[in-house]
């Protein structure tokens, strides 16, 4: 299992717990003897909580750690059968899609990745905005990044922040923002795209079979859908 994903699965659990015994973070540190801070990192998955630490705060909620195994990627088919159950409208307002694609502005971009592939009704997981820009409008995009606080993923340190911002420097094309995570496809020209429309808006996105020829992930999540869809089918 990835560190990062153990990490995020370590915060979640954390924090459904502290959740459903109604105990605000403070609470829940004071009782386990940790800073409220440490409690806040552990469950957003910014912090591996040490052993001892894990412990402390299950206790305080009198429950304790299982530690069982399964086959690799057998979350990833939960997840996308938790998602085909969940309404498109729902997803997109999770996710917090509207605000930050009004919060980019009018520079040319379009939807693509894992994004594109929620709007055209695929359940696979989104974890940021994910659009295509052209090189030509890298600076317009910097200067975005630099108004909406943004840092650059450091895959040396494993954490945003400490690199430069500017997508023609080295590094993955992934930024933290005040308005949340954006990973961008950096091209020459913009791919062709078709229009989707939800709650009255329309959104320009790559097509569902140019994301399986293009995007690695995205066709990935899409071909492990269409499996099951297969299997069990339907």
């Amino acid at each position: 299992m990835p560190t990062a994903r153990l990490v995020t699965l370590l915060g979640t659990a954390v924090r459904q717990q502290r959740h459903l015994r109604q105990l605000t973070q403070c609470e829940l540190a004071e009782l386990a003897g940790v800073s409220q801070a440490a409690v806040t990192r552990i469950e957003r998955g910014e912090r591996a909580p040490s052993i001892p630490v894990l412990e402390r705060l299950l206790a305080a909620m009198d429950v304790q750690l299982v530690v069982g195994v399964e086959p690799l990627d057998a979350h990833l088919d939960a997840r996308i059968d938790d998602l085909a159950a969940r309404p498109i409208a729902e997803r997109v307002d999770e996710l917090g899609l509207n605000g930050m694609l009004d919060r980019l502005g009018d520079f040319p971009q379009v939807i693509t990745g894992s994004t594109a592939a929620l709007l055209q009704g695929a359940p696979v997981p989104v974890e940021a905005l994910e659009i295509a820009l052209r090189w030509q409008d890298s600076k317009r995009f910097t200067r975005w990044l630099e108004a909406a606080y943004g840092q650059r993923w450091n895959a040396r340190w494993g954490e945003f922040g400490g690199v430069w911002l500017e997508p023609e420097e080295p590094g993955e094309h992934r930024w933290s923002t005040r308005y949340g995570e954006v990973r961008a496809t950096m091209c020459d020209d913009l791919p062709e795209t078709i229009e989707v429309r939800h709650g009255g808006r329309g959104y320009r996105v790559v097509p569902l079979v140019e994301l399986e020829l293009t995007e690695p992930r995205a066709g990935e999540l899409l071909r492990r859908y269409r499996d099951r869809q297969l299997a069990s089918g339907g």
